[in-house]
């Protein structure tokens, strides 16, 4: 199985590098990546890891075609805020979500259930917002990557264990990065009504 967690730093690391660089390569990368862990997570009992991977890989197509494609106005889609409301929604998903993954990894025997659930929640609100390229991405995946890391060591997941705290490096530095590409696009003009 290490070759397997190897893979999936390498195709992890390359993947949040990509986009940390609003690169759409990161989803082909996060493909793989996604098939990579699925083996690792499911072998480690973490069943909701393991099923999110799954998610993951419908998570990707479509972020793929959100951002290959243009919107109405023949633009692609670029960086931006999702603000309070994009957050509000997101979070008002993810404590559910992690309430009811917990009942059902509880039941289904997983070993972190909790922790389990509340990673598999974050993750997927973060990946909802990375489809549409809101910048608030960053902060679910970086809470994310803070509980991801102590879990997979308390696995013995060391490598997985190390990809996150480099993840957790590049989604620090993505959001500075999306940040500025943020702050420096310049204004549309105004159309006249």
């Amino acid at each position: 199985m290490e070759w397997t967690e190897w893979l999936g730093f390498v195709t992890g690391a390359i993947c949040v590098w990509l986009t940390v660089r609003t690169n759409v390569w990161t989803f082909p990368v996060g493909i793989a990546n996604n098939g990579f862990f699925l083996v690792v997570f499911g072998a480690a009992g973490l069943y909701a890891d393991a099923g999110l991977q799954i998610v993951f890989l419908v998570l990707a197509a479509h972020g793929w075609w959100q951002w290959l494609r243009r919107g109405a106005d023949g633009e692609r889609l670029v960086v931006r805020s999702g603000g309070p409301r994009a957050i509000g929604i997101a979070i008002g998903a993810v404590i559910p979500a992690t309430g009811l993954l917990t009942w059902l990894l509880t039941a289904v025997h997983d070993t972190a259930p909790f922790w389990d659930a509340l990673t598999t929640a974050l993750s997927l609100a973060a990946q909802w917002l990375l489809n549409t390229k809101r910048i608030e991405n960053w902060y679910l995946w970086t809470a994310a990557d803070l509980i991801y890391i102590p879990l997979y060591v308390s696995k013995g997941l060391y490598p997985t264990a190390a990809v996150y705290v480099l993840f957790l490096g590049l989604c620090l530095y993505g959001l500075r990065t999306w940040r500025r590409e943020l702050g420096v696009r310049p204004a549309r003009p105004a159309v006249a009504a």
